[in-house]
């Protein structure tokens, strides 16, 4: 596994060919969940293949922006088929690495300990200083695909979804939980008061 020249390609590929109007999905969320999935992986243990196919994932899990906007994570799963052989993947690493990318799909279904890792990293930021700042770039991408939520729906659809998210792994739940609560918190006084 050429993990290294793989992230090169997919990179460069992702800068070139992203619509410049994925202000939550674009590069540098594909840049910050691998930046979480690889604390999390030296927290939880994770080594060697494990964490080179943990990497994988979280490169690729994105990709399938670059095809289509809905139901994204079947093209990702499906584009690691024809990206990972190249680099030097097996069959049984890419059915991994394409299993862990589907697990990402809302609502997250992980079955094992990198798919916790993988789902805990794609939603770090719940339970970070950036969360507002992230979410804003998220109800704005939402409104150029079609979503267009006023302040106060959007404030109901992040109580409904934080309320409903929890994290898998024990390094999340210690560094991320208690904020996100908090900003749950925050947005329930804030709709109450509109």
């Amino acid at each position: 596994m050429r993990f290294e020249a793989v992230k090169e390609y997919l990179l460069q590929r992702l800068e070139r060919g992203l619509a410049p109007n994925l202000y939550y999905h674009g590069m540098h969320h594909t840049v910050d969940v691998m930046a979480a999935a690889n604390r999390l992986a030296e927290s939880e243990g994770i080594k060697d293949a494990d964490k080179t196919i943990l990497m994988t994932s979280a490169l690729l899990h994105d990709a399938g922006f670059l095809i289509r906007y809905k139901e994204n994570e079947d093209i990702s799963a499906g584009m690691c088929w024809n990206i990972l052989p190249r680099f030097g993947y097996t069959y049984s690493e890419i059915m991994v690495v394409a299993q862990l990318i589907l697990s990402t799909s809302i609502p997250q279904k992980p079955y094992d300990k990198l798919s916790s890792i993988l789902c805990d990293s794609d939603l770090d930021y719940l339970g970070r200083d950036d969360f507002f700042i992230i979410g804003c770039n998220l109800r704005r991408e939402w409104k150029e695909y079609g979503l267009d939520l006023s302040v106060k729906e959007w404030y109901e659809q992040q109580i409904d979804f934080l309320s409903k998210h929890h994290y898998f792994t024990r390094t999340s739940t210690m560094l991320r939980e208690e904020k996100k609560l908090r900003h749950l918190e925050y947005l329930t006084r804030l709709v109450k008061k509109k």
